[in-house]
């Protein structure tokens, strides 16, 4: 392979001196008109002697032959013209040293020289790209499925060029609202007209499937061009997501099957990065929590922003190795810590922070499951959520570390279950824990996120795979989604903001009836009205009807981003602090009635149900079909 390897660079190279010989002859050659006096001849032929080896060593250092001829590409043709100017310049340069030679040079062949050299040189090695693509892909469109492209931007024209290698797709026409592009070409793929136009240029070319290749356009345009496909019947794919195709993790050409997350999604959050930079930018941060679906993410979030070193804590083991596996395989170059440990656990956690001193914490650790909590676990509630937030901050307070920004969850408004009410708890414990000096204690409220452990979606999924029924607990609860990636961007911003004892609320957009959601998920998975059944099994214990974000005007107070609120929420003290964790180490030995009693008079807002009877749904029958 060496040998055929050498040989190919000995037949490049051999090739690019008999161009350098012929575009000097040609150069002299259209300069006389072609028919070049005999004296000229002569100086044509003295100067092909050196000219040529010349410009063939400065083609050699300049790596031309590094790449290959099949891939030819804008950097090849970026190299050629660097080498070609600089011989452009080195032989007036030699000319003039040999004046006394008596050679003439014409100065048009030093000008035609060079031009000629780069038609030739970077033509040949493109018009070999065009011939190899032609051969290898050529046939490969005539047996693809035909399909439409929905968009006309980057992404489509990408997407449009790893087609034409792939013999499962003949891409046949572009789709774009813009006036401008119609009837213009993408890598030889015409823009055949609007998104609206879709069912006819479908039906004209047989096209069963459309790609919508759109993935930095606005949630509402992309939402509309899902409603245009589906009254078309036609079967949608769509391009991985703007934030997959930034952060590398996928290529333009993995499409998939829409998902109920790009109904769900929403528009991409604005940053401040150059604050983010310099919040955790050269920091050391630590995550507790790390391996769930929210610390995950904010582990990958934070290492955008390259800090000296990212802490992963966290008690499930496994989750840990996950996470450490992904960042050695993405991110070798990021300095991880993976730590093993119980947030309730002092020791553990002081040596930590003692330890690695971070600048900024992240607490994501917390039981989050609602029916979970409400019965049989209280007390593991309160100690974890609790106690566990209060040991952390105390730690982080006495290890002089920057910021705390704690994540709570929207079912911490009036709550009605214990998980709610415990983390309605420990916003208070870090509030108050807030000095004017030191620590500053910020949290961070937010709904449901897509796709996380635990959520309604993964459940359907599975459900559907089995084929149903889906359960949905009542035909009229709704909840608010958020992406993953869209939740933890904005609990780093809200990071950024805070100045100590905030509760910043996100903006969830609309509430989402399930029932809907449950619908919409059949739909996506290929299957027509009441083929699969959804069932309503009655309210949870502790699960509510309509979440709460207090993300109105007389509850909430602006922000300078547009997507954050500060809630206007009852705080504590230090004092008022030492009581909760005396009443909460006295729980652990009373009846979990008499704890949710006494839990009213911690949190006032706290509805919970006390005698264990769970809300239930008086309209909904037991079993429904939704049509």
């Amino acid at each position: 392979m060496r040998r055929i390897k050498n040989a190919r660079i000995v037949m490049v190279f051999g090739h690019d001196v008999a161009v350098a010989a012929f575009a000097w002859s040609m150069a002299f050659l259209l300069r006389f008109n072609f028919s070049i006096p005999e004296n000229y001849v002569h100086n044509m032929l003295q100067t092909l002697l050196w000219v040529v080896p010349l410009q063939a060593l400065i083609f050699w250092r300049f790596g031309l032959y590094r790449g290959m001829w099949r891939f030819a590409s804008l950097p090849d043709l970026k190299r050629i013209l660097v080498a070609v100017g600089i011989s452009a310049l080195m032989v007036p340069v030699v000319l003039l040293m040999m004046q006394q030679t008596q050679v003439v040079v014409p100065r048009s062949v030093l000008a035609l020289d060079p031009l000629l050299l780069v038609l030739f040189m970077g033509g040949s090695r493109f018009a070999y790209r065009s011939w190899k693509e032609h051969r290898l892909y050529g046939l490969m469109e005539a047996q693809g499925k035909p399909v439409l492209i929905m968009g006309a931007g980057d992404a489509a024209a990408m997407l449009t060029k790893e087609l034409a290698r792939n013999h499962d797709w003949q891409v046949v026409g572009l789709l774009d609202d813009q006036v401008a592009f119609r009837d213009r070409q993408i890598h030889g793929v015409r823009v055949l007209g609007t998104l609206e136009e879709l069912p006819e240029w479908a039906q004209r070319n047989g096209v069963m499937h459309v790609i919508i290749a759109m993935p930095s356009a606005t949630h509402a345009e992309r939402r509309r061009a899902l409603d245009i496909c589906a009254a078309a019947g036609i079967e949608t794919l769509t391009v991985p997501s703007f934030d997959d195709l930034v952060s590398g993790r996928v290529s333009i050409s993995q499409v998939r099957r829409v998902e109920v997350e790009d109904l769900l999604g929403r528009d991409p959050v604005e940053l401040d990065d150059a604050g983010l930079h310099e919040l955790i930018g050269s920091e050391v941060v630590m995550v507790t929590g790390a391996g769930g679906s929210i610390g995950s993410e904010l582990c990958r979030q934070i290492a955008r922003y390259q800090p000296e070193m990212l802490v992963l804590f966290e008690l499930n083991e496994y989750a840990l190795y996950r996470l450490e596996q992904e960042f050695r395989e993405t991110l070798p170059q990021l300095r991880i810590v993976c730590v093993i440990g119980d947030v309730k656990n002092a020791s553990r956690v002081s040596g930590v922070l003692h330890r690695y001193r971070p600048s900024v914490v992240f607490h994501a650790a917390a039981y989050k499951h609602v029916p979970l909590m409400e019965w049989g676990n209280v007390s593991e509630a309160l100690a974890n959520n609790v106690v566990g937030t209060h040991t952390l901050a105390t730690a982080c307070k006495a290890a002089g570390v920057e910021k705390v920004v704690l994540i709570s969850t929207d079912k911490a408004v009036n709550p009605t279950n214990v998980m709610g009410a415990s983390k309605r708890l420990a916003e208070l414990v870090c509030q108050g824990l807030q000095d004017p000096l030191g620590t500053r204690f910020v949290m961070v409220r937010f709904g449901n996120v897509l796709g996380s452990s635990g959520s309604v979606i993964p459940k359907f999924r599975e459900q559907i795979a089995k084929g149903g029924p889906l359960t949905v607990t009542h035909p009229e609860v709704t909840r608010y989604f958020m992406s993953i990636p869209e939740a933890s961007q904005l609990v780093l911003q809200a990071g950024l903001m805070g100045k100590g004892g905030e509760i910043f609320v996100l903006d969830m957009g609309e509430p989402i009836k399930i029932a809907h959601l449950a619908k919409e998920m059949i739909r996506l998975s290929g299957f027509e009205d009441g083929e699969i059944k959804i069932v309503y099994t009655g309210l949870r214990p502790g699960e509510k009807l309509y979440e709460e974000l207090l993300a109105d005007d007389e509850q909430s107070l602006p922000t300078p981003h547009a997507k954050l609120r500060i809630a206007r929420a009852r705080t504590a003290d230090a004092e008022w602090v030492s009581g909760l964790l005396r009443w909460v180490s006295a729980a652990v030995a009373m009846d979990e009635h008499a704890v949710k009693e006494d839990l009213k008079l911690w949190v006032e807002e706290y509805a919970g149900d006390v005698n264990g009877i769970a809300n239930r749904p008086v309209t909904a029958p037991a079993s429904v079909t939704l049509h």
